[in-house]
């Protein structure tokens, strides 16, 4: 089972005024510029600042509560909610609620709880927060915080670590990925120059480990290294290999062997396509590939034929994470199939609406369109 959540819903954040979607291993959200798509990655970094303990921290840093809620006057509150389905169980539900208050705010509601549609099923309350009163569930009993509570971090934050059920849905938000956006290729880009070697799961939102990291899956997992050598020369039919050669003590660079050429080319040397691919199919098989990965834009750079293997890449790496993606390329959305896709859209009131390409009646469509031509006919909507 991937792990993640199979339902989220967000009021009173930005353009997100009242927005239900329903979440699978593998989410592609397209809409027109300016539709809520950032916001909706915005609200799974926020989920994780809360679950490491760096709420009120993140607040200030994106401008304080006012510049989070709606800007329709009407709204005092960011209400979040989140469904977690269990294999044998019944779902976890993780509620919380941020209520704007003079320059700041307070957690007003916060509850982890778990429900059944089963009429037999006891509801449990792991976590049970109302303004200063916190409860947690634990042995049959509820508890009250005995140690230095802070008030403006969650309950799910400071659970203890011996609750299970609590500590498995805060690990899983802590685990978010921080958002991959279009990776920075300029001259001086760290993803170009030599990089000190050390251990490394990922390589980075700025691309400054990929050498550490493929380095390392190449020693530990020779068939994950293997796999991303499959993609290169699947995107790129002339590429041979990559090599890691010593530029200083402890310094590596990347070499790009190609048939045809005498010498290997350097990080410094290669395409923005070629670096933004290899880049993205590294996170994608890195061995500590978070739990949830917010990725935005990655069609940027890339030859249709990469946007194809780059869908297959998605699509295996959703069996180990749940990826959740923003784009508004077409060209993306053609090698996807309609569970993939969420449709994102503005409402008469100017807020985000969502449904998933699944949800409509396609099958005749799909017989002599494409999803991309769908798209661009206006047929899945998400046009604003």
């Amino acid at each position: 089972m991937t792990p993640g959540f199979s339902n989220l819903t967000v009021t009173g954040y930005r353009r997100l005024k009242g927005l239900a979607i329903d979440l699978s291993p593998f989410n592609v959200l397209i809409g027109a510029n300016g539709v809520g798509k950032s916001s909706l990655l915005d609200i799974f970094d926020l989920l994780a600042a809360s679950a490491a303990g760096n709420l009120q921290a993140t607040i200030s840093d994106l401008g304080g509560m006012a510049s989070l809620l709606t800007a329709d006057g009407k709204t005092n509150a960011i209400n979040l909610a989140l469904r977690m389905d269990q294999e044998g169980a019944a779902p976890l539900d993780y509620k919380l609620r941020l209520l704007s208050e003079m320059v700041g705010y307070v957690i007003s509601n916060e509850l982890l709880a778990q429900h059944s549609d089963d009429p037999t099923f006891v509801p449990v309350k792991y976590i049970d927060a109302v303004g200063p009163r916190v409860r947690y569930y634990d042995a049959g009993s509820f508890v009250e915080p005995n140690w230095d509570y802070k008030s403006q971090e969650t309950a799910l934050s400071q659970v203890p670590r011996t609750h299970r059920k609590a500590e498995g849905v805060r690990r899983l938000l802590d685990d978010i990925s921080e958002v991959y956006h279009s990776l920075d290729v300029s001259a001086r880009a760290p993803v170009r120059t030599p990089q000190t070697i050390s251990p490394a799961q990922v390589p980075g939102t700025n691309g400054a480990d990929l050498v550490s990291c493929l380095y390392t899956i190449r020693e530990t997992s020779h068939e994950r290294f293997e796999a991303i050598e499959d993609a290169l020369r699947a995107a790129f039919p002339a590429f041979e290999r990559l090599d890691f050669p010593p530029v200083a003590a402890g310094r590596l660079t990347l070499a790009w062997t190609e048939t045809g050429f005498a010498r290997q080319f350097y990080a410094n040397e290669l395409s923005e396509g070629i670096l933004r691919f290899l880049w993205l199919a590294t996170l994608l098989q890195s061995p500590g590939l978070p739990k949830i990965t917010l990725i935005d834009e990655p069609g940027v750079s890339l030859h249709p034929e990469m946007l194809r293997l780059l869908a297959d890449l998605m699509r295996e790496a959703s069996e180990r994470t749940q990826l959740i993606v923003a784009t508004h390329s077409d060209r993306f959305i053609r090698f996807l199939e309609p569970k993939e896709l969420i449709v994102c859209d503005l409402d008469e009131t100017g807020g985000m609406i969502a449904h998933r390409a699944d949800a409509l009646n396609l099958n005749a469509w799909l017989k002599d369109y494409t999803l991309d031509q769908l798209w661009n006919k206006g047929i899945l909507g998400g046009r604003s």
